[in-house]
Protein backbone atom coordinates (compact mmCIF):
# COMPACT_ATOMS: atom_id res chain seq x y z
CA UNK A 1 0.00 0.00 0.00
CA UNK A 2 1.09 3.52 -1.08
CA UNK A 3 1.00 6.60 1.37
CA UNK A 4 1.27 9.75 -0.52
CA UNK A 5 0.53 13.24 0.89
CA UNK A 6 -0.27 15.91 -1.41
CA UNK A 7 0.55 19.18 -0.07
CA UNK A 8 1.69 23.23 -0.61
CA UNK A 9 2.37 25.86 2.09
CA UNK A 10 0.62 28.27 -0.71
CA UNK A 11 -3.28 27.81 -0.37
CA UNK A 12 -5.63 28.16 -3.00
CA UNK A 13 -3.34 25.77 -5.45
CA UNK A 14 -5.90 23.39 -6.20
CA UNK A 15 -4.12 20.80 -3.81
CA UNK A 16 -8.04 19.56 -2.77
CA UNK A 17 -9.28 18.96 -6.60
CA UNK A 18 -5.89 17.27 -7.21
CA UNK A 19 -6.61 14.74 -4.81
CA UNK A 20 -10.20 14.27 -5.40
CA UNK A 21 -9.70 13.57 -9.49
CA UNK A 22 -6.53 12.20 -8.86
CA UNK A 23 -8.00 9.21 -6.51
CA UNK A 24 -10.85 9.15 -8.70
CA UNK A 25 -8.73 8.51 -11.94
CA UNK A 26 -7.09 6.18 -9.95
CA UNK A 27 -10.06 4.13 -8.94
CA UNK A 28 -11.56 4.52 -12.84
CA UNK A 29 -8.34 2.57 -14.04
CA UNK A 30 -9.05 -0.30 -11.01
CA UNK A 31 -7.04 0.66 -7.60
CA UNK A 32 -8.33 0.62 -4.59
CA UNK A 33 -7.80 4.09 -3.32
CA UNK A 34 -8.44 5.69 -0.09
CA UNK A 35 -8.43 8.98 0.84
CA UNK A 36 -7.86 10.94 4.20
CA UNK A 37 -8.76 14.80 4.92
CA UNK A 38 -6.23 16.07 6.77
CA UNK A 39 -7.13 19.79 6.23
CA UNK A 40 -9.73 21.43 8.54
CA UNK A 41 -10.93 23.40 5.74
CA UNK A 42 -12.82 20.13 4.99
CA UNK A 43 -12.83 20.65 1.17
CA UNK A 44 -11.99 17.16 0.18
CA UNK A 45 -15.23 15.24 2.56
CA UNK A 46 -17.42 18.00 0.87
CA UNK A 47 -16.13 17.32 -2.65
CA UNK A 48 -18.29 14.10 -1.80
CA UNK A 49 -20.79 14.53 1.24
CA UNK A 50 -22.77 17.98 1.35
CA UNK A 51 -22.89 19.31 4.63
CA UNK A 52 -25.29 18.82 6.04
CA UNK A 53 -25.35 15.42 5.55
CA UNK A 54 -21.81 15.36 7.28
CA UNK A 55 -23.28 17.31 10.05
CA UNK A 56 -25.40 14.87 10.68
CA UNK A 57 -23.76 11.43 10.25
CA UNK A 58 -20.31 12.34 10.36
CA UNK A 59 -19.34 15.53 12.12
CA UNK A 60 -19.63 14.10 16.11
CA UNK A 61 -17.91 10.42 16.05
CA UNK A 62 -16.29 9.56 12.38
CA UNK A 63 -13.63 12.16 11.52
CA UNK A 64 -10.19 11.79 11.27
CA UNK A 65 -10.81 14.30 14.70
CA UNK A 66 -12.36 12.03 16.63
CA UNK A 67 -9.51 9.79 15.93
CA UNK A 68 -6.96 12.18 17.21
CA UNK A 69 -8.85 13.04 20.17
CA UNK A 70 -9.32 9.56 21.21
CA UNK A 71 -6.09 8.91 22.37
CA UNK A 72 -6.31 11.94 24.86
CA UNK A 73 -8.64 9.39 26.72
CA UNK A 74 -6.49 6.13 26.09
CA UNK A 75 -9.07 4.69 23.62
CA UNK A 76 -7.85 5.00 20.45
CA UNK A 77 -10.42 4.36 17.70
CA UNK A 78 -9.28 2.27 14.52
CA UNK A 79 -9.00 4.33 11.65
CA UNK A 80 -10.92 1.58 9.54
CA UNK A 81 -14.00 2.69 12.11
CA UNK A 82 -14.24 5.87 9.94
CA UNK A 83 -14.04 5.25 6.61
CA UNK A 84 -17.06 5.81 4.31
CA UNK A 85 -17.69 5.03 0.94
CA UNK A 86 -19.44 7.56 -1.01
CA UNK A 87 -21.86 6.13 -3.16
CA UNK A 88 -22.56 8.59 -6.07
CA UNK A 89 -18.65 8.65 -6.54
CA UNK A 90 -18.74 4.79 -6.53
CA UNK A 91 -21.68 4.75 -8.64
CA UNK A 92 -19.62 5.98 -11.54
CA UNK A 93 -16.75 3.50 -11.48
CA UNK A 94 -16.30 0.85 -13.30
CA UNK A 95 -14.55 -2.66 -12.56
CA UNK A 96 -12.64 -3.31 -9.33
CA UNK A 97 -11.60 0.29 -8.48
CA UNK A 98 -13.13 1.61 -5.45
CA UNK A 99 -12.75 5.15 -3.35
CA UNK A 100 -13.29 5.08 -0.06
CA UNK A 101 -12.99 8.14 2.59
CA UNK A 102 -11.80 9.57 5.87
CA UNK A 103 -13.96 12.93 6.88
CA UNK A 104 -11.66 15.86 7.86
CA UNK A 105 -13.75 18.24 10.37
CA UNK A 106 -13.40 22.14 11.06
CA UNK A 107 -12.31 21.34 14.61
CA UNK A 108 -9.21 19.66 13.58
CA UNK A 109 -7.36 22.97 13.67
CA UNK A 110 -7.21 22.27 17.47
CA UNK A 111 -5.22 19.36 17.35
CA UNK A 112 -1.76 20.45 16.98
CA UNK A 113 -1.81 22.66 20.47
CA UNK A 114 -3.02 18.88 22.36
CA UNK A 115 -0.31 17.30 20.35
CA UNK A 116 2.03 19.72 21.29
CA UNK A 117 1.67 19.34 24.61
CA UNK A 118 2.48 15.88 24.31
CA UNK A 119 5.88 16.27 23.03
CA UNK A 120 7.13 18.35 26.32
CA UNK A 121 9.25 16.03 28.78
CA UNK A 122 11.62 16.64 31.41
CA UNK A 123 14.50 14.63 30.15
CA UNK A 124 16.36 14.30 26.40
CA UNK A 125 15.70 10.64 26.29
CA UNK A 126 12.11 11.15 27.35
CA UNK A 127 11.63 14.10 24.18
CA UNK A 128 13.01 11.87 21.72
CA UNK A 129 10.07 9.49 22.71
CA UNK A 130 7.65 11.80 23.25
CA UNK A 131 8.60 12.58 19.39
CA UNK A 132 8.78 9.30 18.08
CA UNK A 133 5.47 8.65 19.89
CA UNK A 134 3.42 11.65 18.15
CA UNK A 135 4.75 11.70 14.64
CA UNK A 136 4.53 7.73 14.38
CA UNK A 137 0.34 8.23 15.35
CA UNK A 138 -0.90 8.43 11.59
CA UNK A 139 1.84 5.97 10.40
CA UNK A 140 0.76 3.34 12.97
CA UNK A 141 -2.80 4.02 12.51
CA UNK A 142 -2.29 3.07 8.62
CA UNK A 143 -1.09 -0.18 9.83
CA UNK A 144 -4.75 -0.72 10.65
CA UNK A 145 -5.84 0.44 7.45
CA UNK A 146 -3.23 -1.75 5.30
CA UNK A 147 -5.52 -4.90 6.21
CA UNK A 148 -8.27 -3.65 3.80
CA UNK A 149 -5.98 -3.93 0.94
CA UNK A 150 -6.03 -0.04 -0.56
CA UNK A 151 -3.17 0.31 -3.38
CA UNK A 152 -3.09 3.93 -2.64
CA UNK A 153 -3.77 6.02 0.63
CA UNK A 154 -3.85 9.93 -0.71
CA UNK A 155 -3.65 12.63 2.46
CA UNK A 156 -5.11 15.80 1.43
CA UNK A 157 -2.43 18.52 3.92
CA UNK A 158 -3.16 21.66 5.17
CA UNK A 159 -1.59 24.38 4.15
CA UNK A 160 1.31 24.46 6.74
CA UNK A 161 4.17 22.30 8.46
CA UNK A 162 2.41 21.51 11.87
CA UNK A 163 2.62 18.73 13.98
CA UNK A 164 -0.52 16.80 12.08
CA UNK A 165 1.17 17.80 8.63
CA UNK A 166 3.95 16.22 9.87
CA UNK A 167 2.32 12.93 11.29
CA UNK A 168 1.33 12.12 7.67
CA UNK A 169 4.59 13.04 5.64
CA UNK A 170 6.14 10.78 8.25
CA UNK A 171 3.31 7.82 7.39
CA UNK A 172 4.07 8.85 3.66
CA UNK A 173 6.24 6.89 0.98
CA UNK A 174 5.65 10.02 -1.77
CA UNK A 175 5.27 14.10 -1.25
CA UNK A 176 3.03 15.45 -4.16
CA UNK A 177 3.58 19.22 -4.66
CA UNK A 178 0.80 20.97 -6.25
CA UNK A 179 1.44 24.25 -7.76
CA UNK A 180 0.06 27.27 -9.29
CA UNK A 181 2.95 28.41 -12.12
CA UNK A 182 3.34 32.16 -10.53
CA UNK A 183 5.24 34.03 -7.99
CA UNK A 184 3.65 32.96 -4.79
CA UNK A 185 2.95 29.65 -5.25
CA UNK A 186 6.58 28.16 -6.22
CA UNK A 187 8.59 30.71 -3.90
CA UNK A 188 7.71 28.50 -1.04
CA UNK A 189 8.52 24.84 -2.52
CA UNK A 190 12.15 24.83 -1.90
CA UNK A 191 11.06 26.18 1.85
CA UNK A 192 8.75 23.40 1.77
CA UNK A 193 11.06 20.33 0.41
CA UNK A 194 13.59 21.57 2.99
CA UNK A 195 11.57 21.78 5.62
CA UNK A 196 10.07 17.96 4.66
CA UNK A 197 13.94 17.10 4.47
CA UNK A 198 14.84 18.53 8.25
CA UNK A 199 11.60 16.45 9.43
CA UNK A 200 13.09 13.01 7.41
CA UNK A 201 16.70 13.83 9.36
CA UNK A 202 15.50 14.46 12.34
CA UNK A 203 13.17 11.22 12.50
CA UNK A 204 15.57 9.13 11.53
CA UNK A 205 18.35 10.53 13.94
CA UNK A 206 15.53 9.78 16.70
CA UNK A 207 14.37 6.56 15.51
CA UNK A 208 18.12 5.42 16.28
CA UNK A 209 18.50 7.02 19.85
CA UNK A 210 18.12 3.87 21.83
CA UNK A 211 20.12 1.46 19.24
CA UNK A 212 17.38 -1.17 19.98
CA UNK A 213 16.26 -1.42 16.24
CA UNK A 214 12.97 -0.71 16.95
CA UNK A 215 11.93 2.19 15.43
CA UNK A 216 12.56 2.06 11.65
CA UNK A 217 13.95 4.83 9.24
CA UNK A 218 11.97 6.52 6.87
CA UNK A 219 12.52 7.56 3.50
CA UNK A 220 9.76 9.30 1.40
CA UNK A 221 10.60 11.02 -1.54
CA UNK A 222 8.61 13.81 -3.68
CA UNK A 223 6.62 12.20 -6.64
CA UNK A 224 7.20 15.78 -8.20
CA UNK A 225 5.61 19.07 -8.51
CA UNK A 226 2.29 18.25 -10.51
CA UNK A 227 1.68 22.78 -12.03
CA UNK A 228 -2.58 23.36 -11.63
CA UNK A 229 -4.83 25.99 -12.59
CA UNK A 230 -2.52 26.50 -16.10
CA UNK A 231 -4.07 28.85 -18.73
CA UNK A 232 -3.67 27.82 -22.27
CA UNK A 233 -2.82 29.54 -25.52
CA UNK A 234 -2.03 28.05 -29.00
CA UNK A 235 -1.88 24.13 -26.75
CA UNK A 236 0.82 25.56 -24.94
CA UNK A 237 0.67 27.38 -21.50
CA UNK A 238 0.69 31.38 -21.84
CA UNK A 239 4.34 32.83 -21.25
CA UNK A 240 3.70 34.30 -17.88
CA UNK A 241 3.25 31.15 -16.65
CA UNK A 242 5.06 29.19 -18.70
CA UNK A 243 8.41 30.66 -17.28
CA UNK A 244 7.55 29.55 -13.38
CA UNK A 245 7.12 25.71 -15.08
CA UNK A 246 10.38 26.06 -16.80
CA UNK A 247 12.28 27.50 -13.51
CA UNK A 248 10.66 24.76 -11.72
CA UNK A 249 11.98 22.73 -13.94
CA UNK A 250 15.42 23.20 -13.90
CA UNK A 251 15.49 23.22 -9.71
CA UNK A 252 16.95 19.47 -7.92
CA UNK A 253 13.15 18.26 -7.65
CA UNK A 254 11.13 16.43 -10.00
CA UNK A 255 8.08 18.04 -12.28
CA UNK A 256 5.31 16.58 -13.56
CA UNK A 257 4.94 16.47 -17.72
CA UNK A 258 1.27 16.64 -17.42
CA UNK A 259 -0.82 19.79 -16.39
CA UNK A 260 -4.23 20.78 -15.19
CA UNK A 261 -5.70 23.48 -17.17
CA UNK A 262 -8.01 26.17 -14.82
CA UNK A 263 -11.24 26.38 -15.29
CA UNK A 264 -13.78 27.83 -12.36
CA UNK A 265 -16.96 26.38 -13.85
CA UNK A 266 -16.47 23.00 -14.21
CA UNK A 267 -14.18 22.07 -11.06
CA UNK A 268 -16.34 24.70 -8.73
CA UNK A 269 -19.21 22.06 -9.44
CA UNK A 270 -17.41 19.03 -8.38
CA UNK A 271 -19.12 19.90 -4.67
CA UNK A 272 -22.31 20.89 -5.47
CA UNK A 273 -22.48 17.27 -7.64
CA UNK A 274 -21.01 15.26 -4.89
CA UNK A 275 -18.58 14.58 -7.87
CA UNK A 276 -15.01 15.46 -9.08
CA UNK A 277 -14.88 15.90 -12.52
CA UNK A 278 -12.89 13.14 -13.21
CA UNK A 279 -16.17 11.22 -12.62
CA UNK A 280 -18.39 13.58 -14.23
CA UNK A 281 -19.61 12.96 -17.97
CA UNK A 282 -20.28 15.35 -20.50
CA UNK A 283 -19.49 15.80 -24.60
CA UNK A 284 -18.64 19.19 -23.45
CA UNK A 285 -14.98 19.78 -25.88
CA UNK A 286 -13.35 21.33 -22.48
CA UNK A 287 -14.41 18.79 -20.50
CA UNK A 288 -13.22 16.32 -22.49
CA UNK A 289 -9.91 18.36 -22.61
CA UNK A 290 -9.55 17.86 -18.63
CA UNK A 291 -10.57 14.25 -18.72
CA UNK A 292 -7.41 13.32 -20.99
CA UNK A 293 -5.30 15.39 -18.96
CA UNK A 294 -6.64 13.96 -15.72
CA UNK A 295 -6.04 10.45 -17.16
CA UNK A 296 -2.28 11.11 -18.33
CA UNK A 297 -1.42 12.71 -14.99
CA UNK A 298 -2.81 9.55 -13.53
CA UNK A 299 -0.66 7.59 -15.61
CA UNK A 300 2.44 9.58 -15.19
CA UNK A 301 1.30 9.41 -11.09
CA UNK A 302 1.32 5.27 -11.07
CA UNK A 303 4.91 5.56 -12.94
CA UNK A 304 6.29 7.76 -10.09
CA UNK A 305 5.05 6.34 -7.39
CA UNK A 306 5.49 2.71 -8.75
CA UNK A 307 1.76 1.88 -8.16
CA UNK A 308 0.63 -1.43 -9.43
Amino acid sequence: MKVVSVINYKGGVGKTTVTANLGAALAQKGFKVLLIDLDPQTNLTFSFIRPSKWQSDFAKKKTIKNWYDSFDEDRAYNLNDLITTPQKANSQINGRGTLDLICSHLELINIDLELALELGASTLQQTKKNFMKVHQRLAKGLEQVAAQQYDLVLIDCPSNFNIVTRTALVASDHLLVPSKPDYLSTLGIDYLLGSFDNLVQDYNDFAKFDGSGVHCKIRPKVAGVFFTMVQYYRNAPIEAQSRYIQQAEKQDFPVFNTFMREDNVLYSDAGKNELPIMLQTSSNRVHQAILNELQLFAEEFINKVGLK
